[in-house]
């Protein structure tokens, strides 16, 4: 006896599956089979809820709840149980043409029924094919209350909230899930892979609002209710276990369905890297029009036990109508003929009773998926003891359980365990096959329980940010959120960590996504409105010592940026721009400003003291003004070769007056001294630079290095404000080269000369570096080797009182005399240094040289003496930069044997002996030279300006050495 048979078709998203569960609560009995163990569970929870669990049964394949009077049975299509019911409703009746599951629907589409009444839920697609196959059948539509749209392409970003996005891959699925997570805020993920708890955990994040997002597989399309405003498609290609193949028409309209509930519209459309739907698709879906099925899957369902090759044979029978078609091999049957094909199982299958148990052992799913090899290994151990008599020993389940139920883990460690204890969940549910079927079934589902909440917090914590959940739920309450600043900086919304204020700039966490930036910082700033002043007026009392700028010309207070230099009118006189939020107000930044300004502006007065000093003395008039101005446009560094001319126009009493405020007229360069120190040289590589409109400034030198690489790429303008010289493959600090430069004079340069170990002390060098610097000061250095000079043994006078002298040829002394010189010749290697001036052809015109060198690159006297007229001999005379031996006219006076007059053996005259750089030619206060003795004529010194009463000869005057000669003889 059969009931009413009624086909219920139509759009998806019209509430057939409650529709159903209505009808079959009306009758006494009723079962109802579902697509997916997700929404078998969904469906037995929402009936336990209206009739209780004492009558209520959910069948599944990992699950088996069956009370004593049971009398509702939801199950998964495949586990419906044959029983007698009153009520049979079959749902998504059109997986009939699946060409993986279709077979199982397609066989209870054509024997499944109930007593009274019988139910098929589906798309109107099947309708041709079950009015072929059905007698009697009468068909009810079911029309969408809402309506669906196609949306077009959206970028994820731009994705508004309540959306659905559809992957076909997990890997694509966690991509997507990922994106969102950095991008707004996180996302709820579900997949038919997932075990129902953890699908209900995540389902419900969604449905409870803390996050708008959903990323899901295509199992959202049977059955699922949730709150999903638009279903985007990540891509319209799916892997279906063979191929890869488009989503047919009906596919589409299937989860696009999902979109809208009741009488709320929904929208569909793609993202991501998915191809448009052709217009005739799009169509096809709004309208909920699709091709009807042809061919439905179809399997024998009359099976032959006898032998393993007649149940194979009665698998593989073809169907003898023409809506039916023989569906393609089943992972059952595969694992049938895997296992037929071993010898120990073929040797063991004797009765149709080993059959049927063959069977049934090769109907366990593959949940994990790992390979056939390895699935078929499994189930031939569980068929030996299946086949005992005495099912899985409990010893050995257990060990296998025990190694799966460890909750620590990654997202793909817990999927894999959660597929592994599934294999175990099916087995402890059939009945026979393991001692204590009720202890087994408890101990799979709670090591399953376990595992789901992992997956489920492991999920939340890689896909979902916490704080956003909370945040959104409470702004979308209205709730006014409270924050607050901690003395660290940091900014609390709710008690979540929402950024921290650097300075007085609010810096937004970089894990929020823009909406929730929006949000906390349009919290955050109202917590920080107090916060920004009291900060300002700590900032304006601060000391100078609290701040500090960077090599970048950024303005630092302690460890926070609170703004930068900028160019100003003059480079000694940079602006400044704070970094201040704009809602901290106008008045707050005006006062880190003039606080920030105050502070660059007495750096630059301490630092630069005697630049600014000496650019203020009234006393400098005429051309020392002028060459002060020189000075102080180019912060205290000038190249002598780039300012010769205005220094030959110097003359002593001007260069006296310069020299007072600390500048040094070096032979390379123009100075002052204390602007080398390391703070003076930092701070005028930024202002330089600043003033120049460099995008990145070049850093300062560490302290204390006499000499740096030289980089080509680095400009030479930069080494010069570093106080260095470029000389070769290093560059040399300006003060230890003028003092090199004073070692170099006593030297011939013309014939030649050795490098002293003063030389090579000062500049920190080998003796190849150090010919190498020469190279790069002009000197041709040749080397050459020679005999290493052996040690001398002095002799020692006999003891007093000796009578017994020691013979020449037998004392100690002649013995080590031989022992030296039978050692072998050691060889040592040497430079000679000459003064070689570059080609003027290289540097410019030709012009006419002077005698001792040329103007361009000047020679031993003229570039490294300074001024002198005459003479091609290099002197001593003139302090450290050559200035004070450099104005004198008729070339210098020498002593006996052609050596120059020196002014006192220390070195140059004045500098170290008085340790600085002044003086008139003689001992402070003309108190006679040394202790209380009269200078001799190799005492005397030069003046360095003529008597005032007469007038100073012009060095510049090229008829200087004729004056002199012609005042000599009037």
């Amino acid at each position: 006896m059969t009931g009413r048979i009624t086909a219920v078709l139509g759009p998806t998203n019209t509430g057939k599956t409650h529709y159903a569960i209505e009808r079959m609560l009306s009758h006494r009995t009723g079962v109802i089979g579902l697509p997916l163990r997700l929404l078998a569970r969904e469906v037995y929870d929402r009936i336990v809820k209206a009739r209780g669990p004492s009558v209520v049964a959910l069948v599944t394949g990992e699950e088996r709840i069956v009370p004593e009077r049971a009398q509702y049975w939801v199950c998964t299509t495949e586990a419906m149980p044959e029983v007698g019911a009153d009520f049979v409703a079959i749902d998504e009746i059109q997986l009939c043409a699946d060409p993986e599951r279709g077979h199982v629907f397609t066989e209870r589409l054509l024997y499944m029924r109930g007593l009274h009444e019988t139910l098929f839920l589906g798309s109107d697609a099947i309708k041709g094919a079950i009015a072929a196959l059905v007698p009697k059948v009468q068909f009810a539509r079911r029309e969408r209350l809402s309506k669906l749209s196609w949306a077009g392409s959206k970028k994820i970003s731009r994705m508004k909230p309540r959306a659905a996005i559809v992957g076909f891959s997990v890997e694509n699925v966690y991509a997507i899930a990922e994106l969102i997570r950095r991008q707004k805020g996180g996302a709820a993920v579900v997949m038919g892979a997932l075990s129902p708890r953890t699908r209900n955990a995540q389902v419900a994040m969604y449905q409870n609002g803390d996050v708008d997002y959903l990323v899901a597989t295509d199992a959202i399309g049977m059955g699922l209710n949730l709150d999903i405003e638009h279903v985007a498609f990540s891509a319209t290609a799916k892997f279906d276990g063979r191929r890869m193949r488009h989503l047919f028409p009906h596919e589409l309209g299937q989860i696009a369905g999902r979109a809208g509930r009741h009488t709320t519209d929904g929208t569909f459309g793609i993202t991501g890297e998915a191809h448009p739907l052709p217009e005739e698709v799009i169509e096809a879906i709004e309208e909920h029009r699709f091709a009807p099925i042809q061919r439905l899957q179809w399997r024998n369902p009359r099976l032959e036990f006898g032998t393993v090759p007649r149940l194979i044979q009665s698998l593989e029978e073809s169907p003898q109508n023409e809506w039916l078609s023989r569906g393609r091999e089943a992972d059952d049957l595969r694992a049938l003929k895997s296992l037929s094909e071993m010898p120990e199982i073929r040797d063991r299958v004797r009765a149709p009773a080993d059959v049927r148990l063959l069977w049934e052992t090769c109907r366990i799913p593959d949940f994990r998926s790992i390979s056939e090899t390895e699935h078929a290994t499994l189930l031939a151990r569980i068929f030996g003891f299946l086949q005992t008599g005495k099912g899985v020993p409990s010893d050995w389940l257990k060990s296998q359980i025990e190694r799966i139920d460890r909750t620590s883990g990654d997202i793909d460690t817990l999927s894999k365990r959660l597929a592994f204890i599934r294999t175990w969940t099916y087995v402890a549910q059939r009945k026979g096959w393991v001692d204590d079927e009720t202890h087994w079934r408890e101990e799979t589902r709670a090591v399953e329980d376990r595992l789901s909440d992992a997956l489920h917090g492991a999920l939340t914590q890689r896909f979902v940010d916490r704080r956003t959940s909370v945040l959104l739920r409470r702004l979308k309450q209205k709730e006014t959120l409270v924050a607050e600043v901690n003395d660290k900086g940091e900014v609390m919304v709710e008690g979540e960590f929402a950024s921290r204020l650097e300075g007085f700039r609010f810096r937004q966490d970089t894990t929020s996504s823009p909406d929730e930036a929006k949000m906390l910082a349009r919290a955050a700033y109202e917590a920080l409105k107090p916060e920004f002043s009291l900060r300002s007026d700590r900032f304006y009392n601060a000391p100078d010592t609290e701040m500090d700028f960077t090599e970048q010309g950024g303005l630092m207070w302690g460890t926070q940026a609170v703004g930068k230099l900028v160019k100003g009118a003059d480079p000694l006189k940079p602006a400044v721009e704070p970094f201040v939020d704009e809602e901290a107000g106008p008045e707050v930044a005006e006062k880190v400003r003039r606080r920030l300004q105050h502070f660059i502006d007495r750096k630059i007065a301490a630092l630069f003291e005697p630049l600014l000093a000496m650019s203020r003395d009234e006393a400098l008039t005429g051309l020392a003004r002028g060459f002060a101005f020189r000075l102080v446009e180019h912060m205290g560094i000038l190249p002598r070769e780039g300012v010769a001319a205005e220094v030959k126009e110097l003359d002593q009493e001007a260069r006296g007056a310069l020299r007072k405020h600390g500048v040094r007229f070096g032979q390379y360069t123009i100075f002052q001294q204390l602007l080398l120190k390391p703070a003076p040289t930092r701070l005028r590589l930024v202002l330089a630079s600043l003033w120049d409109g460099l995008s990145e400034f070049p850093e300062s030198p560490p302290p204390g290095l006499v000499t740096i690489p030289y980089i080509a790429e680095v400009p030479v303008s930069a080494y010069t404000r570093s106080g260095y010289r470029p000389a070769g493959v290093r560059a040399i600090r300006i003060d230890m080269l003028e003092r090199l430069a004073d070692m170099l004079r006593t030297q011939d340069s013309k014939a030649g000369f050795e490098a002293t170990p003063d030389m090579l002390s000062i500049t920190g060098m080998t003796l190849e570096q150090f010919a190498d610097l020469m190279g790069g000061l002009g000197y041709r250095a040749e080397k050459g080797e020679r005999e290493k000079a052996k040690p001398v043994v002095e002799a020692k006078a006999p003891e007093a009182g000796s009578d017994n002298p020691i013979p020449e040829e037998a004392s100690p002394i002649a013995e080590a005399q031989a022992e030296v010189e039978a050692v072998p010749v050691e060889m040592e290697s040497f430079y000679t240094f000459a003064w070689a001036p570059r080609p003027r052809t290289e540097r410019g015109p030709r012009r006419e040289p002077r005698e001792g060198g040329g103007e361009g690159h000047r020679g031993p006297r003229e570039a490294r003496g300074g001024d002198h007229k005459g003479g091609d001999r290099p002197h001593k005379g003139g302090d450290r930069g050559g200035d004070r031996g450099g104005d004198h006219k008729g070339g210098e006076k020498r002593h006996e044997g052609g050596k120059p007059r020196h002014r006192d053996e220390d070195g140059p005259r004045g500098e170290r002996k008085f340790g600085g750089e002044g003086g008139k030619g003689g001992p402070k206060g003309g108190k006679p030279w040394g202790k209380g003795k009269p200078q001799d004529d190799r005492g005397r010194g030069f003046e360095s300006h003529p008597p005032k009463k007469d007038k100073p000869i012009d060095p510049d005057n090229p008829f200087a050495a004729a004056l002199m000669g012609l005042k000599g003889k009037l």
